[in-house]
């Protein structure tokens, strides 16, 4: 089944679940967001297969030094934003299948294999 993993090298959560799926012998394709980030609708799709709300995936101290002010933007308008600011999307995420998870705590991204 193909999986992506949206990954910052630099964030050690996001290190600790990319070592956890490779533990369980999943490869999923690395996508460095903030080198290739991810359009609004790829993050939408995201969100969708999360079933939680797009202030989900949002860091919120990132945020704010983008000029992003979540409480005033629909979450389209929200995601597009995202897709302009990828620094200020929460880390690491894990698609796998029709399935998505966020990597906080980094065992999270186990629970939809």
């Amino acid at each position: 089944m193909p999986s992506q993993f949206y990954h910052n090298p630099r964030c050690s959560k996001s290190r600790q679940a990319l070592a956890l799926l490779h533990g369980q012998g999943v490869k999923p394709q690395v996508i460095e967001y903030l080198k290739t980030p991810p359009s609004a609708a790829e993050l939408a799709g995201i969100v969708k297969k999360l079933g939680r709300p797009a202030r989900t995936i949002l860091r919120t101290k990132e945020a704010r030094e983008a000029g992003i002010d979540p409480e005033s933007l629909s979450d389209t308008a929200l995601l597009s934003a995202l897709a302009k600011h990828p620094e200020a999307i929460e880390r690491p995420l894990f698609v796998h299948g029709a399935k998505a998870a966020l990597g906080r705590p980094p065992e999270a991204v186990l629970a939809i294999l």
